[in-house]
């Protein structure tokens, strides 16, 4: 019996999902928001989370943890010059997942898994893309291949 094992386990073997974490949690670092399965972001959020409180403390040792945890020198860099401090004030609650409803290939649940204090862009018009390109001088448009 699985009594009180919080892993999820996710149906991969503990190297696998040591490095699926720590490939979503760097790219949750560098983009400031990723779309996942709702499984997966909630497994992320927990290592995410731990990883702000190791950057709030700014030791070489938490630093040297993190880089065991991530594997990649740039985002843990990223983690603790920039979102860590920004949360100094905080103390819990780095993450927020929002539920974006299913995948139509095999029906998962999907989500976004992003800093709370993210705001995301809305996305470009189209319409005013096509506006924007027909104003522009002839010769600034790019040339198709083909």
């Amino acid at each position: 019996m699985r009594h009180r094992k919080n892993t999820l386990k996710l149906g991969r073997t503990s190297a696998h999902l040591d490095a699926l974490m720590a490939s979503l949690v760097c790219n949750l670092i560098l983009r400031n928001r990723i779309k996942t399965t709702l499984p997966k972001a909630k497994a992320a959020r927990r290592l995410a989370e731990k990883m702000v409180t190791l950057g709030k403390k700014g030791t070489l040792a938490a630093r040297r943890r993190a880089l065991s945890k991530l594997r990649q020198k740039e985002p843990v860099s990223m983690l603790f010059d920039s979102i860590a401090p920004s949360f100094s004030d905080r103390n819990g609650g780095y993450t927020r997942i929002t539920r974006i409803g299913r995948r139509t290939s095999d029906s998962s649940e999907m989500a976004y898994l992003e800093w709370v204090h993210f705001t995301p862009q809305p996305p470009r018009d189209r319409k005013k893309k096509k506006e924007e390109e027909a104003e522009a001088p002839m010769g600034t448009l790019k040339k198709k291949k083909g």
